[in-house]
């Protein structure tokens, strides 16, 4: 079975052709391997210096020679995992580089699980879990600004005010906990009012972390930016001018687009998924309808809308009744076709898909509403979905652990309001790691690639 004190190995590289590929070895039997299976002038590998590069060659166990390679020595706790590290550097390519790790794990190691290496680095003190997924998101980043906001994270921004919050409710908690030996009286207006105080303090803070998901949903997951309108209004056009190249089939031919279309881009910071969808209109046609049903459900689930209307037709009655079931605050009426027509209706942006005109203007739209969703800051790094979820559980019973000491009528006991602080705390310790446990751990580091 594995063990968290196992040797372990992965190729650390991405698959297929490259410069280099490197296998990391973690564990204590990482330099015993090593001398196995490399060869180098003397001395061997596991008589080295921690920070020592040394050139040789990764043999079979008949002396037989793999490839050229250099050998990095790390030594604990000075390494990623904090445990004792050798990394083969040898020619990249998918035959050599799973050839040497199949010579490593035939010494001893084992295969690493999905995300092995940084769970120990977390298991070992090196990272707290914020900082853990905060590796995940900056592999994953797509745009400068989701690479900034990872890497805010994952030098502690996040963990830092998490902590704070903590050991500022921990206090709350033990200045409750304190009283609870003489609950048959009233608590002191000098402890309770403070504990009020700071509790409030506390929640305060909870709402300002929660307030960040929108900014970290839209860094990580990327905005969701439906063109929607009636047939023949420019919505393929439009996708094909921002993203530079014919994406979407262009026709006169009323419904032609029965599918939802999807393509991406990085604009102001922030990664865009562009979806074209069908034109909205009454339609005899199963297949169209269809196409229809799945443009309304991409609206319900849009970060932001582009509703096209023809700049010389302007907003027709069905327009109307279409845009008033939208969320204005989501929405961005852009007149399309601005080249065809002297006279422009009113819209929040002008365009012409076909020449570019007013493409600018809109860019700076979509980006000036993303900031307006998401304002961004530099003291922090933004909460993911997991955070938030449990940020908004430890607020719940803070919050109720709040409504309880300030109703003097309140027949709540004291023990309960003490139990619900400790719920909360809980929930903040399972965002850094003071709390967790094997389910948690496995969920996280799951979704990491092998060899990270």
């Amino acid at each position: 079975m594995a063990s968290d004190f196992d040797t372990i190995a992965a190729i650390a590289t991405a698959p297929g052709e490259g410069g280099v590929a490197i296998i990391r070895i973690s564990g204590p039997r990482c330099f015993d391997i090593a001398d196995a299976v490399f060869s180098c002038p003397e001395p061997p590998p596991s008589q080295r210096a921690a920070g020592t590069f040394v050139y040789g060659r990764v043999i079979e166990a008949d002396g037989v020679p793999l490839d050229d390679a250099l050998l990095l020595v790390m030594r604990a706790p000075r390494s990623y995992t904090r445990e004792d590290t050798v990394e083969i550097q040898g020619h990249g390519g998918p035959i050599v580089a799973r050839r040497i790790l199949q010579r490593v794990l035939d010494q001893g190691a084992r295969s690493a699980e999905p995300g092995e290496f940084t769970k120990r680095a977390f298991l070992n003190g090196r990272l707290d879990l914020t900082q853990a997924e905060a590796v995940l998101d900056l592999i994953r980043a797509r745009s400068d600004r989701a690479a900034a906001a990872a890497l805010d994270q994952l030098e502690g921004a996040l963990s830092r005010r998490i902590n704070a919050l903590y050991d500022r409710l921990l206090g709350v908690a033990g200045n409750l906990e304190a009283t609870l030996d003489f609950s048959e009286q009233e608590i002191p207006s000098n402890v309770l009012d403070p504990t009020i105080d700071e509790l409030d303090a506390c929640l305060a803070e909870l709402n300002a972390l929660l307030a960040t998901w929108n900014e970290g949903h839209l860094l990580r997951e990327g905005a969701t930016v439906v063109i929607a309108g009636k047939p023949n209004v420019g919505k393929s056009t439009l996708l094909n001018a921002l993203v530079g190249r014919e994406r979407a089939i262009v026709s006169d031919q009323p419904g032609t687009t029965r599918d939802t279309i999807e393509e991406t881009l990085v604009l102001g910071g922030y990664p865009l998924i562009l979806v074209d969808t069908a034109g909205i209109r009454e339609t005899a046609c199963g297949v169209e309808r269809e196409g229809i049903r799945r443009t309304e459900q991409e609206l319900a689930e849009a970060d932001i809308c582009l509703y096209l209307i023809e700049a010389e037709k302007g907003p027709d009655p069905e327009d109307r009744a279409l845009l008033a079931k939208l969320d204005p605050r989501k929405t961005i009426v852009v007149a399309n076709k601005s080249d065809k027509s002297a006279t422009v209706c009113s819209s929040d942006i002008c365009v012409s898909s076909l020449t570019g005109d007013g493409l600018g203007s809109l860019r700076a739209e979509l980006v000036r509403r993303l900031d307006t969703g998401a304002p961004h800051s530099t003291q922090h790094a933004s909460i993911s979905t997991r955070h938030k979820s449990l940020l908004a559980a430890a607020r719940e019973d803070a919050a109720a652990a709040l409504v309880g000491l300030r109703d003097s009528s309140s027949a709540r006991p004291l023990d309960l309001i003490a139990a619900q602080l400790r719920d909360a705390l809980e929930y903040l310790g399972l965002i850094t790691g003071r709390v967790y446990h094997d389910a948690l751990l496995d969920t996280i580091f799951s979704r990491f690639c092998i060899g990270k």
